[in-house]
């Protein structure tokens, strides 16, 4: 049966209402449902609106598609990729405010050639995919997505008298490749991180060696915090310690003295002792990532322990060593910090040598306490992240270091910033 007048809104067409297949002006001005108006290619983010459809294209970044404020039961939106490259760049589906698939998460379009109709049903389930093209079981996935981290701390700083003991190298937290962290510590668990939300970059910065008779500085955490997400934490490294201010404290700990500090579990191990039965006396190593401090000895500072080894960035890269112990004045001979960039220790009024910048390694003991002699400072830390470039935003602040591996984003942090999911 025709309509007389002006057709209802949303009522169904029948062959009555389109005479010799020609829709009429009225009943596009009362609106036909499934009707869609395509529109110019979007490059960017933008507000999508009811009865429309959209080829976005994000070969050049990913951007965020944001649904009506408002929605009525039938309103209809498409989204096709138009270049083929939400697989690289996803294009995220914001709900503003109302529903995806029942939930008030941002959704993804992540498939190449993906294409998908949503339509808006009630209150409870919000907008539903009600057909898609080359989405598998689901064109919408979630925004959330696993990200792999390696976070090292600062390393200590080294000590400056007889027995000059080597800083500690800063804790290391490792996820990547069932990769060891430091001190014998497994694999940590990936992190998961949701798209749009802001995550804390935080680099320790390495500790101040000590000027006469006191203890390296121990160096600063380096850390990865947001909402949603258990923060990791790794320990700055001890500084080192010395035959009169006793060994040093942290991560890797410092060591000095009658006693080498005392690493933390999972992170780094314990600096080495030193030797003050002698008027040559020799400092401890600092504790490495991987291994021990080495003891000091007579005309002998202790090595530092080595640090480890990760592929997280593409290729093999040691960090975290520990610094090596300095001996006293008389003696001759110096000692090595650990691999991974962990600072040497020296003899006869020398200054200890600094560790590495952004290895978080410790800085070696100095040779003696006279004349301004000091140890040297510990590394900065870093930290490393590395996800699937199909999730990468793109948004960081801190001015990361960005690269590529295979199909993952590699981001790594020599100074504090931010990432966002």
């Amino acid at each position: 049966m025709a309509f007389v007048g002006r057709k209802p809104t949303n009522a169904p067409l029948t062959s009555d209402d389109i005479p010799n297949g020609i829709i009429s002006a009225a009943d596009l001005a009362s609106g036909i449902s499934g009707l869609i108006t395509w529109q110019s290619v979007k490059t960017s983010g933008f507000t999508a609106v009811a009865g429309q459809g959209y080829p976005c294209n994000t070969t050049s970044a990913a951007f965020t598609v944001t649904l009506p404020a408002s929605a009525t039961a039938g309103d209809t939106i498409k989204i096709v990729d138009y270049a083929g490259t939400f697989d690289t760049n996803a294009l995220t589906i914001n709900p503003n405010g109302n529903k995806i698939e029942g939930s008030t998460d941002n959704l993804l379009l992540s498939g190449e050639r993906e294409g998908a109709t949503l339509t808006y049903i009630d209150s409870t389930q919000g907008w539903l995919a009600t057909s898609g093209i080359n989405e598998g079981t689901d064109a919408l996935s979630p925004t959330s997505y696993s990200a792999d981290f390696l976070v090292i701390a600062g390393g200590g700083g080294g000590s400056a008298n007889r027995a000059s003991g080597g800083g500690g190298a800063g804790g290391y937290r490792n996820s990547y490749s069932t990769e060891t962290s430091g001190g014998g510590g497994s694999s940590e668990a990936s992190l998961t991180f949701n798209k749009g939300t802001v995550y804390t970059i935080t680099v320790g910065a390495g500790g101040a060696g000590a000027i006469l008779t006191v203890n390296g500085t121990s160096g600063s955490n380096s850390s990865i915090s947001g909402t949603g997400l258990t923060t990791i934490t790794s320990t700055g490294g001890g500084g080192g310690g010395n035959n009169t201010s006793g060994a040093g404290s942290g991560s890797s700990g410092g060591s000095g003295g009658g006693n080498g500090g005392t690493g933390t579990a999972n992170q780094g191990y314990n600096g080495g002792a030193g030797d003050f039965t002698s008027e040559f006396e020799g400092g401890g190593g600092g504790g490495g990532s991987g291994a021990i401090g080495g003891n000091g000895s007579s005309r002998q500072g202790g090595a530092g322990g080595n640090g480890l080894a990760s592929s997280i960035t593409g290729s093999s890269v040691t960090r975290a060593g520990g610094g090596g112990g300095g001996c006293s004045q008389q003696g001759s001979n110096t000692s090595s910090g650990g691999s991974g960039g962990g600072g040497g220790g020296t003899a006869g009024n020398i200054n200890g040598i600094s560790g590495t910048a952004n290895t978080g390694s410790g800085g070696g003991g100095a040779g003696q306490d006279g004349g301004g002699i000091s140890g040297g400072t510990g590394g900065s830390g870093v930290v490393i992240l590395r996800m699937p470039t199909a999730s990468y935003s793109g948004t960081t602040t801190g001015s990361p270091t960005v690269s590529t591996s295979g199909s993952d984003t590699i981001l790594v942090y020599n100074a504090s910033g931010s990432y966002t999911g």
